[in-house]
């Protein structure tokens, strides 16, 4: 932090501004990274949650920090033992077969495979289920396995609670030292970024949530084919142990095995990309962390979905917005897009809407996946370089994990595809479900109520407008002016003119010390002077653009792409 801060200039009394290039930033942000990994679990749960917040962390750290994966080695299986009995039972009594060698091992809690009894298959009524493939839990016949059902049993980590807990503590503790290094609008956004972290991983913690949101998102998806959501053993889960059916499929990511398989990318980035459009805009509870260890593809092209301990619920207001701001978008009404952000409290209402509204354009080019002119890029970054010293983008705490959803899956879909078109499926989407036909309806309905209001304002005018004659003709009629002062003018010249005023009183009281002959007190006067001309000048000094740069994923790749 300090390195960061004096590459703002933040500590510097005079002299010229401190210009830091991109290998220096990527420096302090792999330091970061490495500082991170060595914290331990909440921490990279934390770089995580960071890597997807350019509202916090200027462009290199979100690049370097994108890489940081939730792999931590796992805890002994003893252990990790302990707690699954703890919770279910003896292990030979509950499962037909269990392998102790964990299958992924995360910072909060360890996956493995296991097999459990017929008995449980029926007792959980799902054994007739068709949403998974062919092999995932049957024989080849289609009759029931008479080894037991796969499954995958998520078991959290031995005493993690009491490190999370410390964890969050440090991170409360820091917190206001933090804040000192950065602007306020940014120290807004890590506010809530610290809210959210430490309400997130204690939800992440507690596997009964977690199964509660996996069972209503399935229930949500039930009967659509595309995608295989694993069912949820009661039997043997707990509020540490989760027990789910075992689903097997290729990594989302692994783009040679999906070619190898004949599996279409376009129509499988689509198929997520929707996916995604209803949990938010319809369901209103979403998985959100969709990153490539979570997704699979299963021979059928189905999507499965795997680990909901980060999931979250959007309420109707934010739901009623997110739809606006997609409507907008499909509809290329940049004006729409600002008012739908301000509204939600995205965009700050002070930010210049031309340079804004530039970005959005920009931004709509390259979801489109059009190619953008990176002199286009260069001049809208210089423009908010030197038009907006406060960082006009914040990020409520409602919609910290939307934002994650929507960087993430962007991702997932560039690298399925790096021409998809993110608008034109939000287009026939939006379009499918009538929000665009409801959203013109809307338009209607706003515009009839305008027209009768402006009817009633018309019929009250002429008796106010007589009134106001009356009361200039008796010259009773006063008008009260307010003259607001936003950019502190008025305490701008205050300070400047007592600045001053000690100055010209210090050198005064320095030449006579010097001419009475008291060199100490003289030498005292001439540092005060001193001080009094520092924070003088510091008063005409311009403040600087804050350097933040927009965040074009595909533009990013590509320019990714073109180093390697």
């Amino acid at each position: 932090m300090l390195a960061y801060a004096r590459d703002r200039h933040r500590f510097l009394l005079f002299g010229r501004p401190r210009s830091v290039g991109a290998e220096t930033h990527r420096h302090r942000a792999e330091v970061l990274l490495e500082s991170l990994l060595t914290l331990g679990p909440t921490f990279i749960k934390l770089g995580q949650l960071l890597s997807t917040r350019p509202d916090v962390l200027p462009p290199a750290y979100i690049d370097v920090l994108a890489a940081l994966q939730d792999e931590v080695p796992p805890a002994d299986w003893a252990d990790a033992k302990r707690v699954l009995e703890a919770e279910i039972g003896p292990v030979d009594e509950n499962f037909a077969e269990f392998e102790t060698e964990a299958i992924s091992g995360a910072s909060l809690g360890q996956v493995y495979h296991a097999r459990v009894d017929p008995e449980v298959v029926d007792a959980v009524g799902t054994a007739d289920s068709t949403t998974e493939s062919e092999g995932t839990r049957a024989d080849g016949a289609g009759g029931r396995d008479p080894a037991g059902r796969e499954v995958a049993v998520k078991i959290r980590r031995p005493d993690i609670e009491e490190l999370v807990n410390a964890d969050l503590r440090v991170i409360k503790w820091s917190l206001p030292i933090l804040l000192y290094f950065v602007d306020e609008s940014r120290a807004f956004s890590l506010r809530n970024l610290a809210d959210e972290f430490s309400k997130t991983i204690r939800e992440e913690m507690d596997y009964e949530r977690e199964a509660e949101m996996l069972r209503e998102i399935r229930t949500n998806f039930a009967g659509d084919d595309r995608f295989v959501i694993p069912d949820v053993i009661e039997s043997h889960s707990g509020q540490r142990v989760l027990t789910m059916e075992y689903i097997e499929g290729t990594k989302i990511n692994d783009l040679g095995e999906l070619e190898r398989k004949g599996i279409d990318r376009t129509r499988l980035a689509e198929n997520l990309e929707r996916a995604y459009l209803q949990m938010i805009m319809d369901d209103g509870v979403f998985h959100a962390d969709p990153h490539p260890g979570n997704l699979a593809v299963t021979d059928d092209e189905q999507i499965v979905f795997y680990d909901f301990g980060m999931s979250g619920r959007v309420d109707s207001f934010v739901q009623e917005k997110i739809i606006d701001f997609y409507v907008a978008v499909a509809n290329q009404d940049i004006d729409g897009i600002l008012d739908a952000l301000i509204e939600i409290g995205t965009l700050s209402p002070d930010a210049d809407r031309g340079v804004m509204a530039e970005v959005m354009e920009i931004a709509i080019q390259d979801a489109r996946g059009e190619d953008v002119e990176q002199y286009r890029v260069n001049q809208i970054v210089g423009q908010i370089e030197d038009s907006i010293y406060v960082f006009p983008f914040r990020l409520p705490k409602n919609l910290a994990l939307v934002l994650r959803v929507a960087t993430v899956v962007e991702g997932v879909c560039v690298t399925l595809d790096p021409d998809f078109d993110f608008i034109s499926v939000a287009t026939d989407y939006l379009t499918e479900e009538g929000y665009r036909e409801e959203s013109i309806r809307q338009y209607a309905r706003e515009t009839g109520e305008n027209i009768r209001r402006t009817g009633e304002s018309l019929t009250r005018l002429a008796p106010k407008a007589e009134r106001a004659l009356d009361r200039l003709d008796r010259d009773d009629l006063y008008v009260r002016i307010g003259l607001e002062d936003e950019e502190n003018v008025f305490d701008t010249f205050a300070k400047r003119l007592i600045y001053g005023m000690l100055l010209t009183m210090s050198l005064f009281s320095t030449g006579v010390l010097y001419a009475l002959e008291a060199p100490r007190a003289s030498i005292v006067a001439a540092v005060f002077s001193l001080v009094v001309t520092v924070l003088l000048y510091r008063s005409f000094r311009e403040p600087k653009g804050i350097g933040a740069k927009p965040q074009f994923t595909r533009q990013s790749m590509r320019q990714r792409r073109g180093e390697e």
